[in-house]
């Protein structure tokens, strides 16, 4: 088996042959190579160049938004199981080309193959959801006090949906939303992350040929590509009823009161700092597994990422030095290579995140286990690959307390169970949890209203790979947001509550009387 720590990278021009042939083959037209354009579309596979993107400028996002906003006003009143059909052609679609939108991931994001095709899968998954969702927008009935009068509580279409999404997962966030938003009979404006341009310009083709296809308009759907100015517009429009935004907290902070101050509504998906707890009880061979992949997988790049681990004194040298030897032997390098687990990080500044985290951990009295050593190349001096690290922490620093968006699991321990929790809860951001126990106790306690504080919490299995089905978000600095699915689609409806008066009386609710 070649050794992905020494095999030789694919060149940037290969990459860039094999971008144009995906793209074509999605149905979107490649950039030619001497274009120009603002946005830079590059690797982080080889660090270099792909292509240039021109921008959206303030004319073409509201054009976007202008033509959403039109749509919205006939794609509303088509019947919801209509609706569906788009995203059920959608998902054929997205099913035939799987390897190519793999492909495009991998590319931009850095994801190894298997993850890019999982991602890839997700986005089918959440269009099987949405189709079945079409003819299950349900509303109630419930009892009135009045006499001869019903009562009802009904789903309405919401508008324009503003999609601002992520580079670690390009387009799975984006098929949340958008595959849900459509059934329910809103309109899409999406806002991809600067860094994965071409996995939106892919699936946006793949969008339009699904509506070319099965009759629906085009226009429900809209492609804005852009920098920090774009998402802003989109952010501050009126028209825009629901901005959906993945992201920093940083970014959540600025997000949130911009679009309450216009009265829209939020959905945000921000900051994870996910900690697992492991008790005495544990499998650690099932814990390790667990832990080495939501800590390395993705190079720590993922929000549901595990970032603290807080493991029981009694079996605390045991599990690390189990994690220590299974780091040793994850394989870092090409992405698209079968033996890779570990990809490369996005760019630069995130590897300098890395280093700095780990220089303040160091200054906090951490000790670094493995990892953290940089994979330089000399064919690709611009990608940054860097094996996973470990590190033991005597407390929890405002460094742990911190996200970085890198491969570094810190190590704390604990002796009650009730000094777990506050460990695992002490932390700003609330998204994913988990504990890997065999006392049934525990595992209870942990998911009980004083236990993880988190919108996601598991039991023995790690805080990364959460199914569709549930609704994905998380608590405190994460935001608050839902997303995919249970009854998520809620966000992109609004509310109705009717009366029906059927009788020949005019009795008024609480017995006033007036007239």
């Amino acid at each position: 088996m070649t050794d992905p720590y020494t095999a030789a990278l694919p060149d940037t021009d290969a990459l860039r042959i094999l971008a144009a042939k995906s793209l074509n083959r999605c149905g979107a037209e490649p950039p030619a190579e001497g274009d120009s354009g603002d946005l830079v579309c590059r690797t982080p596979v080889t660090g270099g160049t792909l292509f240039f993107l021109p921008c959206a400028g303030p004319d073409q996002i509201d054009s976007a938004v202008t033509t959403a906003h039109a749509t919205f006003s006939t794609w509303r009143t088509t019947p919801a199981p209509q609706r569906g059909r788009l995203v059920k052609r959608l998902g054929e679609l997205l099913v035939e080309h799987k390897g190519d939108l793999a492909d495009l991931i991998t590319l931009e994001a850095g994801k190894i193959r298997s993850e890019a095709l999982g991602e890839v899968q997700e986005m089918i998954d959440i269009c099987d959801f949405a189709v079945g969702l079409s003819r299950q927008l349900y509303g109630r009935t419930m009892p009135s006090e009045r006499p001869g009068h019903r009562l009802t509580e009904c789903w309405h279409p919401l508008g324009v949906v503003g999609v601002v999404s992520a580079f670690n997962f390009p387009v799975a966030v984006w098929a949340w939303n958008t595959a849900v938003a459509l059934v329910c009979g809103d309109t899409v404006v999406w806002k991809p992350s600067e860094r994965t341009p071409l996995t939106a310009v892919a699936c946006d083709a793949l969008l339009a040929r699904a509506a070319a296809d099965t009759g629906m308009p085009a226009g429900v759907h809209q492609l804005v590509l852009g920098d920090r100015a774009t998402g802003e517009r989109l952010v501050d429009d009126a028209r825009v009823a629901l901005v959906s935004a993945t992201g920093s907290v940083r970014m959540g902070r600025e997000v949130a009161p911009r679009v309450a101050a216009r009265f829209g509504r939020c959905v945000l998906e921000l900051g994870g700092n996910n900690g697992a707890v492991v008790a005495p009880s544990a499998d650690l061979d099932l814990a390790v597994r667990g832990i080495v992949f939501s800590a390395a997988g993705t190079a720590g790049q993922r929000c549901t990422t595990l970032r603290r681990l807080i493991v029981h004194e009694d079996v605390a040298d045991q599990l690390v030095d189990m994690i220590v030897h299974a780091c040793h032997r994850l394989p870092v390098g090409d992405p698209f290579a079968a033996a890779t687990l570990v990809g490369p990080l996005i760019d630069a500044q995130a590897y300098e995140a890395m280093t700095q985290a780990l220089e303040r951990a160091r200054a906090d009295g951490g000790k670094l286990l493995t990892g953290g050593e940089p994979r330089l190349r000399d064919e690709a001096p611009q990608a940054r690959y860097v094996t996973p690290a470990v590190v033991r922490m005597p407390t929890q620093t405002e460094i742990v307390r911190a996200e970085t968006f890198a491969p570094i699991l810190y190590v704390l321990t604990y002796r009650t169970f009730e000094e777990a929790i506050v460990l695992h809860n002490d932390v700003p951001q609330g998204l994913s949890s988990s504990i890997f126990t065999r006392d049934q106790r525990e595992a209870e306690r942990f998911l009980a209203v004083d236990g993880s504080d988190c919108g996601i919490a598991n039991v023995n299995i790690g805080t990364s790979g959460a199914e569709i089905g549930g609704a994905f978000g998380g608590e405190k600095a994460t935001g608050g947001g839902r997303e995919s699915g249970s009854d998520a689609w809620r966000a992109y409806m609004r509310r109705a509550t009717n009366t029906v008066n059927y009788s020949a009386e005019l009795p008024l609710a609480q017995g006033v009387a007036f007239l």
